[in-house]
């Protein structure tokens, strides 16, 4: 008697081992589309001419990495968080929400330091540079703070050649436990 391999089982798991190097593609063709992205952030770092701070996330895409002046009306808001100077040493970046004289809103990093205390800003013309989010990390720091790190477009993960090699995996993996599941069965 012949025993033949079972349809809808064999059918699933090829369907879903093509699913799978599908999206390890998908992951591979991410990377190229994250790398030309990579580089243009990193071209526009070297570019001086102001760009007006955008209003938006998906406006913020085409100003990131570039130079820009916020008026600060009126700070709403200040936060502190963890970050790093120019140096590297771990502090605080100290930000500040602003409404701005458009009747927009912005969020601006003042510079780093030591201390966690926000410190008393209460407002003013900020230049620096657009990083995600959107916000302006101040150049030169203000309110006598110290300089952040400046925003790093190779701080920017691509990891989407990780992600399409376990895809890829996943296949391989897949189609080795069915292959062993089946002889089981055949035996």
């Amino acid at each position: 008697m012949i025993r033949r391999l079972p349809i809808v089982p064999t059918l699933l798991v090829l369907v879903a081992v093509g699913i799978m190097i599908r999206l390890g593609l998908w992951q591979l063709d991410r990377q190229q589309e994250k790398e030309a992205l990579i580089a243009r952030y990193a071209a526009a770092e070297s570019m001086s001419a102001d760009v007006p701070f955008p209003r938006s996330a998906k406006e913020a895409e085409q100003h990131l990495y570039r130079h820009s002046r916020v008026d600060c009306r009126a700070v709403t808001d200040r936060t502190t968080k963890a970050g790093s100077n120019r140096s590297g040493e771990a502090g605080m970046a100290h930000y500040a929400s602003c409404r701005t004289a458009d009747g927009g809103t912005a969020v601006v990093v003042l510079g780093w330091s030591r201390d966690p205390s926000a410190p008393d800003w209460r407002g003013g013309l900020a230049s620096g540079i657009v990083a995600p989010g959107p916000r302006l990390v101040a150049d030169p720091p203000l309110a006598g703070l110290q300089p952040n790190a400046r925003p790093d477009p190779s701080d920017i993960p691509n990891n989407h050649l990780a992600y399409a090699v376990q895809w890829f995996l996943f296949a391989a993996t897949a189609l080795v436990i069915y292959a062993v599941a089946v002889r089981k069965r055949l035996r």
